[in-house]
């Protein structure tokens, strides 16, 4: 395993952005991990566990050691009458663990299909796209432990899951990093097709199974989102804020077309995408960066830009719906700054 100096991330993070990191090792094995982790030249630098980058904003170059966890292997782990446990390596590409799922009619991962990154990111953001979060069919993580090198077993529970955030981002920051999770998949799967357009979509097939579900969602995915590798994108820049009932009732009558998602008997979740649209950020581009054309929750990257030009977009952005609808955007992405010389 070499560790490389002065090492582009420009191919590591999906808004194309060009940072570079001071030292960068990429770990193909625990056993490699561990080494980097015991070294002594390393284990006063600031540190950054890097997958495939499609929910960062690299501000500057990171001045430390960035370390790519490259597990890879799908297996099955155990089964039973009603599902199937998969053990999958933290640095497989996340659509090739949903194909192989879907491939072998293993229910639950089949909505959240395109999505981008590895696999290893899906349980500290609690990935999710049309009603199906990641935490749904997590059934532990594997994990190394920083500062110790102890190898720990995290349940679903311990994960604290919520609504594009887990544990890893609060208690567990900083403090493991994940090398394999355990996913549990039904062998009879429960079709999830009410969210979104997917009904509408599927339409255009002869059946409803997995495999037309899976295809529908790329397809709607392909014609509503940029890829990232022809315009530099994180996905969904903001979270769907949740407000009270009153809050939503308010926009509603600006707008009546706003769909509304009950989270339960006090509040409701609103698309933010929509609020940024009635703000008139939608299309809208300043210098090289921008709101997309088609879905107004992603900002994007059009070349020659930095980190800054889109945080600078970002908060512009997060004031506008403020001033506008007095509801506060939160970012899902994650920023990196480069930390200051010791």
């Amino acid at each position: 395993m070499e560790v490389h100096s002065h090492y582009s991330l420009k191919h590591f993070n999906t808004f194309g952005f060009d940072v570079h990191a001071g030292l960068f090792a990429a770990a193909s094995t625990t056993d490699e991990l561990l080494s980097l982790l015991s070294d002594k030249r390393y284990r006063a630098l600031p540190l950054l566990i890097l997958g495939g980058g499609s929910n960062m904003v690299f501000c500057d170059d990171f001045n430390g050691l960035v370390i790519h966890p490259q597990m890879t292997g799908i297996e099955k782990q155990a089964e039973d009458a009603e599902f199937v446990y998969l053990r999958v390596g933290a640095g497989v590409v996340w659509d090739d663990f949903v194909s192989y799922a879907v491939q072998r009619n293993w229910g639950g991962a089949e909505n959240l299909s395109l999505i981008p990154g590895r696999v290893g990111a899906a349980p500290v953001q609690n990935i999710g796209a049309y009603g199906v979060e990641a935490k749904a069919i997590i059934h532990q993580i594997e994990c190394i432990l920083i500062d110790t090198g102890e190898r720990r077993l995290f349940s679903n529970a311990e994960c604290a899951f919520g609504y594009r955030d887990s544990a890893f981002k609060h208690a567990w920051k900083n403090k493991t990093i994940i090398t394999h999770v355990v996913f549990r998949l039904r062998k009879k799967p429960v079709l999830q097709t009410h969210y979104g357009h997917i009904a509408a979509e599927l339409k255009n097939y002869p059946d409803i199974s997995l495999q037309t579900i899976r295809q529908a969602i790329i397809t709607i995915r392909r014609t509503k989102l940029p890829d990232p590798a022809e315009t530099g994108n994180a996905g969904s820049f903001f979270k769907n804020p949740v407000v009270p009932n009153e809050t939503a009732a308010r926009i509603a009558a600006i707008d009546p077309r706003l769909t509304t998602y009950p989270v339960d008997d006090t509040s409701v979740k609103l698309p933010a995408g929509r609020l940024i649209e009635l703000a008139g950020w939608k299309g809208r581009r300043i210098g090289n960066v921008g709101v997309h054309t088609q879905q107004a929750l992603i900002l994007v990257h059009y070349g020659g830009a930095t980190g800054h030009d889109i945080m600078a977009l970002a908060a512009a952005i997060q004031q506008s719906v403020y001033n506008k609808f007095g509801v506060h955007l939160e970012r899902e992405v994650n920023v990196i700054v480069n930390p200051p010389n010791n």
